[in-house]
């Protein structure tokens, strides 16, 4: 082979190379949608507090957008706060996406651990070691949306848990493994 054909050769592979470049930076659908700006709306239904809040933008984490999430979402029985896994906001982002941009209505976010174990006493539907003790899970209902709806859009993400509880109006959403329970 000679030089002039090599070079011919590598001409040639640099121009493919180039030519398929901006498909390397081409952003998938997934990473599309983590790039969007990501807010969602709460309404507390024991403490009354609303918020609306962009927690995310150009793919990353708004610190100060996660503190607000973390004190509207704190154990309102002993109003400690603690942090709330961005995984789960992304979990609420996604399935509100599908089911119309509401509302979430908060019944439960982080529990503490004296919290837990008091309702845990009062209730045998309560986890010896739930996932709201991490700030991993919350209890929700969309305002305007039925919850069988909002649980069925829940199970066909297959993300984390997913319990639902009718008679309490409400889906349990945590960043575990995937697993449901609840009335079908």
């Amino acid at each position: 082979m000679t030089e002039n054909h090599r070079t011919d050769l590598r001409r040639r592979a640099l121009a493919k190379g180039f030519a398929l470049l901006p498909l390397a930076f081409a952003m998938s659908p997934a990473r599309a949608a983590l790039a969007r700006p990501r807010t969602l709306s709460f309404y507390h239904t024991h403490t009354g507090e609303r918020l609306t809040v962009t927690y995310a933008e150009n793919g990353r984490y708004i610190p100060g957008a996660l503190r607000e999430v973390d004190h509207l979402l704190r154990d309102f029985r002993t109003e400690t706060t603690h942090p709330i896994d961005p995984r789960l906001l992304d979990q609420l982002v996604a399935l509100n996406r599908c089911c119309g941009e509401r509302t979430f209505e908060v019944i439960s976010g982080y529990r503490s651990p004296q919290t837990n174990a008091m309702l845990r006493h009062a209730s045998s539907g309560v986890a010896t070691h739930s996932l709201h003790i991490e700030g991993r899970a919350i209890d929700v209902r969309l305002t305007g949306f039925e919850t069988a709806r909002l649980h069925n859009a829940a199970l066909s993400m297959a993300r984390g848990g997913v319990g639902y509880y009718p008679r309490s109006d409400f889906v349990h959403l945590d960043t575990g493994r995937f697993r449901t329970w609840g009335a079908a």
